[in-house]
């Protein structure tokens, strides 16, 4: 079983595919109108665009402010320069500055830019002057519009942003301006520097897409160095990490999806395809961008099923039920997400412990009948079939079950592997501190329940832990099956060394209430 908790760790990290998700609705007409007509479908249409004169200015800053974040655009396009949000810091330490969702290395690539016919507008198009600046407070909501033309196709994109949330809604209006029929062919696109520290091996960033099969992500450098190209039933796409997402929703139709990772940049662009604009014709599209952390309450009622981003691998129905209890721990017991795990282990332990005990009892059965059990070994070692009949007799006769010791233990692996998950991905996690230093010095220690103990004392103990519960379990039948088991203790301690230190304090608050389990179990016996 301990052999079979590590090959599933294992598996769970570098080969597990991602479950099956509900399929998304089937994808809606695009209309286009011409200039004198009302788009159907909107309660109070905009007044139809008309072809306008305005004066080219340079890029400027336009900033917009939230209580949530700080977006900086270029009005040269609408391009993103910077989204930072207020709450989350790009480390523990006190003057740490705001995480950045775009970074330096990206603002080339054009953020949030509209791309015409496969064009980068922000480019290739002229731009009017910005308008003012956005402040937004709690329960407001606010709008910039950007006006420009590109290949002959005047543009006006208007930008709708909410106080409260980190969703931002795109209405794109495009007019053809001359007395031919142009190509309409629009994309959105985003891109950003890496959202995750290099050397972090359990939280990849990687890019991430909807199709019909469910979510699926690629984070392989060097397949999208060669680019990713999907086209079927895609609903979104962008660039993600364990705690954090940029992602596009355009209005579902005819939709491809295209990434790739250049420069040290991750690249998004999805892109509408076909669509053709006679002269005088308007088309109207709309895209949603989600920046934001992933918290299922904030992508909760976000269009085309962006909250599926919030998934936890194989054990997604088990793990979000106990993230759920993780931070009610939290609320209620001092806000401190160390004690929230301490707790929510003792109540995972208490609810299994009918079955732990049936173990344990199992296991000391089986210890009792070993004698008789090397016996028969030895009498029919060269008939293994003799041998196998023998010991289904004595288990028959002693009423013991061979299983009896893995089944309720059994029953217990989604449950840690649904908490494994939760815990590795959770952003509740992240910067999250328990112990901020080392007992008695200044010494930082479990300050981030995200990251590895930097001195493995944690791992250390519960390496310790875990050798003393191996040997007060009843050892197995076969001695070489004993010996194996002996060494799981010490893989165990290497594995977790680098483990987040939230999972480390999990398992060893399990390890400690087992061998107080075992304990009471062999002094009633």
């Amino acid at each position: 079983m301990a052999l079979s908790l590590v090959v599933l760790v294992l598996w769970s990290l570098l080969f597990a595919p991602k479950p099956p998700q509900k399929q998304p609705q089937a994808p809606e007409k695009q209309t286009e109108t011409p200039a004198d007509q009302v788009r159907p479908g909107l309660e109070q249409a905009p007044e139809p665009l008309a072809p306008t004169l305005f004066e080219a200015a340079e890029g400027q800053k336009v900033v917009v402010e939230t209580p949530l974040y700080r977006a900086i655009f270029n009005s040269q396009g609408g391009v993103l320069l910077r989204f930072e949000l207020k709450n989350y810091k790009q480390s523990i330490a006190e003057n740490s500055p705001p995480v950045d969702l775009i970074g330096g290395n990206s603002l080339s690539k054009g953020p949030m830019g509209l791309l015409l016919n496969g064009q980068a507008t922000w480019r290739k198009g002229e731009w009017a002057a910005p308008g003012n600046n956005l402040e937004l407070q709690t329960g407001q909501t606010g709008s910039l519009k950007f006006t420009g033309k590109a290949g002959g196709v005047q543009i006006v994109r208007t930008l709708s942003f909410h106080a409260d949330g980190y969703l931002i809604e795109e209405d794109t209006r495009l007019l053809n301006t001359t007395e031919g029929t142009l190509p309409g062919r629009i994309g959105y696109t985003l891109a950003a520097a890496s959202l995750s520290a290099e050397d972090d091996r359990y939280n990849l960033t990687r890019v991430s897409y909807l199709n019909m099969e469910g979510v699926d992500d690629e984070d392989d450098k060097e397949d999208l160095g060669k680019g990713i190209l999907r086209q079927k039933g895609i609903q979104w796409g962008g660039i993600q990490s364990n705690y954090f997402l940029t992602a596009l929703a355009p209005e579902t139709g005819d939709i491809a999806f295209k990434a790739k990772y250049e420069d040290d940049v991750y690249r998004a662009a999805m892109e509408k395809q076909g669509g053709e604009l006679p002269p005088g014709v308007e088309r109207a599209v709309s895209c949603a961008y989600y920046l934001g952390p992933i918290l299922e309450d904030r992508l909760e009622g976000t269009p085309n099923h962006l909250s599926e981003a919030v998934t936890y691998g194989w054990f997604d129905i088990i793990s979000k039920p106990l993230l759920k209890g993780l931070n009610f721990f939290y609320r209620y017991t001092g806000r401190n997400y160390g004690v929230a795990i301490i707790l929510l282990t003792v109540a995972i332990k208490i609810v299994f412990w009918p079955l732990s005990q049936k173990s344990y009892r199992s296991m000391s059965k089986m210890k009792k009948i070993q004698p008789l059990m090397a016996k028969i070994r030895e009498e029919h070692k060269a008939d293994r079939q003799k041998m196998n009949q023998e010991m289904m007799r004595l288990y028959k006769t002693y009423k013991v079950n061979p299983a009896g010791g893995c089944l309720p233990i059994a029953l217990q692996i989604p449950v840690f592997f649904g908490l494994y998950q939760a815990l590795l991905g959770a952003i509740e996690l992240r910067h999250a501190p328990f112990i901020s230093h080392l007992p008695f010095t200044d010494m930082i220690w479990l300050a981030d329940l995200s990251a590895k103990d930097p001195y493995y004392v944690t791992p250390l103990i519960m390496g310790a832990s875990m050798f003393l519960q191996q040997k007060m379990t009843p050892s197995p039948g076969d001695p070489t099956q004993a010996k194996v088991m002996l060494f799981m203790p010490i893989i165990f301690t290497f594995l977790f060394l680098n483990f987040p230190s939230g999972l480390v304090v999990y398992w060893l608050v399990n390890n400690i209430l087992s061998i107080a389990q075992q304990w009471l179990m062999i002094r009633k016996a």
